[in-house]
């Protein structure tokens, strides 16, 4: 396990009692680097969606908890936060959520000369995620190998 999933892990872990008493879900982790500097985000969801005191009640928990195991070694920034309108689906449990939605999926290389797609989030399974395009309702089928990001598209 690479550094970064083993901090994703260890702080999923950490997270899951800080949640529960705040009634809010993880919805992911992660460690990423951007420029010079470091993030751990944790995002955070409920149905009727999370406000700010949600994330600030979960973010002064995880920052203590953090603390006191102090298992990341670099100097980061932690965030916590709602997913977002837009959410990326990136495991299973998410694209699960959102079968019948309509989402953004876009290729690493092209398909047809295209690398973006909109559809109905139809189907998944471990190697496959299936669009049904609008409004001919043609079915597309993609690796997940082939997909560099799904996620929910916003209709204003």
């Amino acid at each position: 396990m690479s550094k970064r999933e083993t901090y994703e892990s260890m702080t999923e872990e950490l997270l899951v009692p800080i949640v529960k008493a705040a009634g809010v879900e993880i919805y992911d982790v992660e460690y990423v680097k951007e420029g010079s500097d470091y993030y751990l985000r944790a995002y955070i969801d409920k149905p009727e969606g999370v406000n700010i005191n949600d994330c600030e009640k979960v973010s002064r928990a995880l920052s203590d908890a953090l603390d006191e195991k102090d298992f990341i070694a670099d100097a980061y920034i932690l965030e916590v936060s709602s997913p977002g309108l837009g959410r990326t689906l990136k495991k299973d449990k998410h694209l699960a959520k959102s079968l019948g939605e309509k989402v953004e999926l876009k290729t690493y290389k092209p398909v047809d000369k295209c690398k973006e797609f909109e559809g109905i989030l139809k189907s998944y399974d471990g190697d496959s995620v299936t669009i049904t395009m609008e409004p001919d309702g043609k079915d597309l089928v993609f690796a997940r190998t082939d997909v560099a990001l799904i996620r929910l598209a916003l209709d204003f």
